[in-house]
């Protein structure tokens, strides 16, 4: 079984002159072939959040909020093991105004080119694509259908895929994944390599779009 965590990082605000959204977007998708790899990821993300916030004083991990010193202790527990990491980062001020203005065909487009990029062919089982959830119930069935769209013909017809939607406070995983997208979209923000450079060999793709 192959669990795909697809998450962003960064806004869609396109007004540069009266407000100040980020320059950039990032689609991030962290791949982990196998279960018992994928419950060491969120074995590792539930432990970072015992040891190093306590039960009750965060309940989630964000990329935005924990220290450098938080991200590493997660990073020193995964660090061997199996995964690989896929993103594409959209300079925002080269996009076409008229496109600007239909934000969830950018979200769209950009995530099909991180999945793009994605070995889906090396798929053997079970796919489990996990994604954070940011769009109402109409919408999440019009993504489903662009995305299943898109895999077909790179699936074996008998690898079933799944498609879920959650809350990151629910998904150890959808976490672990916006650590990793957050290291990626400040490098493309703000020329921050810090935490990037702590696990940029698990990088496979790192994209820039415009």
């Amino acid at each position: 079984m192959w669990f795909f965590y697809l998450d962003e990082s960064g806004d869609l605000g396109f007004d540069f002159s009266a407000k100040h959204p980020s320059r950039v977007f990032t689609v991030c998708i962290l791949v982990v072939p196998g279960v018992e790899n994928n419950r060491r990821i969120l074995s590792a993300v539930r432990k970072t959040l015992r040891r190093k916030h306590g039960r009750t004083v965060r309940l989630e991990l964000k990329g935005s909020h924990a220290s450098l010193a938080v991200k590493k202790y997660f990073y020193s527990l995964v660090a061997d093991v199996p995964f690989d990491l896929y993103a594409m980062t959209l300079d925002k001020q080269r996009v076409y105004e008229e496109l600007a203005q239909r934000k969830d065909r950018v979200y769209n487009f950009i995530a099909r080119q991180v999945l793009d990029r994605v070995p889906f062919e090396d798929a053997t089982t079970r796919v489990d694509l996990i994604i954070d959830r940011s769009k109402n119930s109409g919408d999440i069935g019009d993504f489903n259908g662009f995305i299943s769209r898109q895999l077909q013909g790179r699936l074996d017809p008998r690898v079933p895929l799944d498609i879920y939607h959650h809350r990151s406070t629910e998904n150890l995983g959808l976490q672990a994944v916006d650590l990793f997208s957050w290291g990626i979209f400040r490098k493309h923000e703000r020329n921050d390599v810090v935490w990037f450079n702590v696990f940029r060999d698990k990088v496979r793709r790192d994209d820039r779009y415009l």
